[in-house]
This record gives structure tokens, sequence and C-alpha cells, in this order.
């Protein structure tokens, strides 16, 4: 056992940390293009679809065309997290309770990708757009907007989802990207920084750290898929007007 080793088990985090930035650290790739580019345009979606309810009227030709684009998104993220980068892959960042537990105590790092608790805020916002999504394509508001598989639904569960699309989801999605703003402060409090890495792709990290892979090859495969899920979402959109 060495001395780093030794002093970690008795002080936790700290020494951890000292033996981090000691290290000899690089610039290593961490966020691939696709991933960086899924985030931003998520957001901006997202932030458009939520300005284009609350405007109502002929802003919700916007609504729907965001909507539909966020469940392209949605379909390229899902494939993305299987075959993308390896930071940006589910399986980098499914953590045990109890690794979350030796994270949070500073006895394990995983702060290359997604921390324990910015892994819970990615599946929660999936879960929550997916559910907002889907509500909205079979929801009907009885004015002048209705979701194009309403008709494949009973009024029972156009109803429900109506309610949940607009009374609860919403809710949702404020709540979980407020609580994801907040963890970025609070990394920015602590001299961390989570969004230039999500701009550059970059983190300075130890030269051993496994970097993903962001070529030209992973790139046109991350564009077939949005491809893919454009081509779904379109046909879709395309079903309310048959």
């Amino acid at each position: 056992m060495n001395i780093s080793t030794q002093l970690r088990d008795r002080r936790g985090f700290f020494v951890l940390f000292v033996s981090y930035t000691n290290m000899q650290t690089t610039s290593v790739r961490v966020w691939d293009l696709p991933t960086r580019l899924f985030h931003w345009i998520l957001a901006a979606c997202v932030i458009g679809s939520v300005v284009s309810a609350k405007l109502g009227g002929l802003a919700m030709v916007w609504h729907f065309r965001l909507g539909y684009a966020v469940l392209a998104l949605l379909i390229f993220r899902l494939c993305w997290g299987l075959v993308g980068g390896h930071w940006s892959r589910f399986m980098s960042f499914l953590y045990s309770p109890a690794q979350a537990i030796r994270h949070f105590r500073g006895q394990e790092d995983h702060s290359t990708g997604h921390s324990p608790l910015g892994a819970l805020s990615v599946f929660g916002l999936l879960a929550v757009l997916i559910l907002q999504v889907a509500s909205g394509l079979v929801s009907d508001d009885e004015i002048a907007s209705s979701g194009p598989l309403t008709r494949f639904v009973s009024g029972e569960w156009v109803s429900r989802a109506t309610w949940y699309h607009a009374d609860l989801g919403q809710y949702l999605i404020y709540g979980l990207v407020g609580l994801h703003v907040l963890a970025i402060l609070i990394y920015v409090l602590r001299g961390k920084t989570l969004v230039r890495p999500m701009i550059t792709g970059d983190k300075q990290l130890p030269a051993s750290t496994r970097s993903s892979r962001d070529t030209a090859l992973t790139r046109i495969v991350a564009l077939i898929l949005i491809s893919i899920g454009g081509a779904i979402a379109w046909w879709v959109s395309s079903l309310g007007s048959i």
C-alpha cells in the first residue's frame, strides 16, 4: 500500500483530491461533438416549446414543430447511449448505490463523465421528456390543437394525457431543469465548471483517462442516427393528417 492510499483511508476526499491534482494531466476528449450538439439543441428546443406553449395561438404551430424535434433528439440519444463515445454511453454512468455513496464520501472519484448525481439528472430528464412528448402526441386541448395520435386512443386516455402534459409534466421539467442549473452553480462555487467541457468537449484529466471517440466516422454514424430519428418524428407527425 503506497502513501497516498494510506492517507486516503484516513482522511478521505482531501487526500484523494491532493493525489489527483498531483498527477500529470492532459486535455482529454470526454464529450464527443454529437453529444454536445444534442445537449445544446435539446435545451433550445425545450425552451422554445415552453415559450410557444405559453404564447398559444399561432405559436402552437412552433410548439408542435419543436416537440417533433425533441422526439427526434430523444430517439438519437437513446441510440447514442448505446453506441456513442465512451462517456456518453449509459453504461459509463450506471452506478450502484455503494459506488454513489463512496463518491459522495470522497473515497472514489466518478466525475470524469457524469457523476452519480449527474447520472440521476440525465436519466430523470430523459424519462420526463419522453413522457412529455408521448403525452403531447395524444393530447387535445379541445380548442384548436390536438396531437397526431389522438385518434388511435380512447377519449379517456386523451384526457389523461392532456392533464399530464399541461398540468404535471411541464412542472416536472421545470423542477429537473432547475435542479440541473443549481448543480452547475454549486460546482462553479467549488471551482469546477461543467459548462466549458460541454462546449469544447475536453477536460484536464490524468493522461491515463480513457477518452471518447470523436472521429469523422462516429460523426457520420451520429448523422445517420439523427436522420432516422427525424424520419420517425416526421412519420409520426404525418399520422395526424391521414
